[in-house]
């Protein structure tokens, strides 16, 4: 696995030290992906998404039906922090 060349593809800057350090971690998670091409896949049906031609073309519509929503105080009911009937996040700009 190049880090170099997919710091390239993600448009990042990367440094010597951070090479090294990303190199092994890299090839670990490729190493346990490549676990998956052990199963047995044989008698698994084929899924395909919107992004390939073949899910463009597949029907995946649904009946579009009216559901009781879940509720302003269900949904707020967990939530870290809730102010005056919202949920309240911290300001990120």
């Amino acid at each position: 696995m190049d880090v170099r060349q997919v710091a390239k593809l993600a448009h990042l800057e990367i440094t010597d030290e951070e090479v090294a350090v990303y190199t092994p971690q890299m090839a670990e998670i490729v190493a346990y992906v490549e676990q998956l091409n052990e199963l047995d896949t044989e008698n698994v049906e084929i899924s395909v998404g919107g992004l390939t031609p073949e899910g463009a073309a597949t029907d995946a519509a649904q009946e579009d039906a009216a559901h009781q929503s879940l509720g302003q105080k269900a949904a707020l009911n967990q939530a870290p922090s809730a102010v005056e009937g919202h949920f309240q996040v911290p300001k990120v700009l």
